[in-house]
């Protein structure tokens, strides 16, 4: 469930929003930040997947040595769909990319979904910017300890500590000097002492947002 990183391994690290397809887009912006994949770091905070038109790229930024992602809502319902043979609510929240495909290319994309299997909920990892908790859309705890158990179904679909913060209610999580999240697109980055929240809409015609850690 979780991923321990140390971040003196690359020059910079950054933190990247929700995906979803976009790699060209993606592309684009780690050459606008002059990104070393040879020194540096890429970590998404999940859904790599679904609405926009790359998703089998995207997927095999898995095998690159540049780039960690913690499991997304959207990678878990592909898994899903494949170990339940239903297809139903990934294909309504922008899954039917993978029934376009010709059955060789349906091959190719299983086998690196299945590799999102092996994807931990939550990365931590010690930049110089101090202690980073990297998950989907929620630490739901009070306090982070590593290798707590939590939930999680919460850790990918929970919205409801953002939606507090938002309407001026809620409180932070203590246990690290920094807590970074996506799942809900926002109109810009949100942030509320040390929990950030970073997806503002790349796959909907908005930006990425991606924030460097060291």
């Amino acid at each position: 469930m979780y991923q321990i990183l140390e971040g003196h391994q690359w020059r910079h690290v950054w933190v990247v929003s929700d995906i979803h397809g976009c790699w060209q887009r993606l592309m684009d912006e780690l050459k606008r930040l002059h990104f070393n994949p040879y020194q540096d770091l890429l970590i998404s905070v999940g859904d790599l997947i679904d609405r926009g038109p790359d998703s089998v790229k995207c997927l095999a930024l898995m095998q690159e040595n540049w780039f960690r992602a913690v499991r997304g809502n959207h990678e878990q319902m592909a898994l899903d769909a494949l170990s339940n043979n239903d297809f139903a609510l990934w294909t309504m929240n922008g899954g039917i990319w993978f029934s376009r495909l010709t059955n060789p290319q349906k091959l190719d994309a299983m086998a690196l979904l299945e590799a999102c299997r092996q994807l931990p909920y939550i990365i931590e990892i010690t930049c110089a910017n101090g202690l980073n908790v990297i998950a989907h859309a929620d630490y739901p705890s009070e306090s982070y300890e590593r290798d707590k158990s939590v939930s999680r179904s919460r850790v990918l679909w929970e919205r409801g500590r953002l939606t507090h913060l938002m309407s001026g209610h809620g409180e932070g999580i203590s246990g690290a000097d920094h807590f970074w999240f996506g799942h809900t697109p926002l109109n810009t980055r949100f942030d509320f002492g040390n929990l950030h929240y970073i997806d503002t809409g790349a796959v909907f015609g908005s930006t990425f947002t991606l924030a460097q850690l060291q």
